[in-house]
């Protein structure tokens, strides 16, 4: 179960921080833990650190269109920045 981080910019932090159940519920099926960060020097720069179950799952949902449009609901701005252990 790698844990992975993903980092992306957002068009409004206290929208998207209002989306924290939204991500949870989302993400719940393909992971064990969520928590999420902003950057000190860069309040609309944001990182989830996931711990993925599947990863084909996670990555599959990420181009599902549902996922999307909640990105854009939480202002989420692309690109995703996804690291993995090495």
């Amino acid at each position: 179960m790698p844990t992975v981080i993903i980092r992306h910019k957002v068009g409004d932090f206290d929208t998207w921080l209002k989306g924290h159940q939204d991500r949870v519920n989302l993400f719940g099926p393909v992971t064990s833990g969520l928590q999420e960060f902003q950057d000190t020097n860069d309040p609309n720069s944001v990182v989830l650190v996931v711990e993925v179950t599947d990863m084909d799952k996670l990555n599959e949902m990420m181009k599902d269109p549902e996922v999307q449009k909640k990105k854009d609901q939480h202002t989420v701005i692309d690109p995703l920045i996804i690291s993995m252990p090495v």
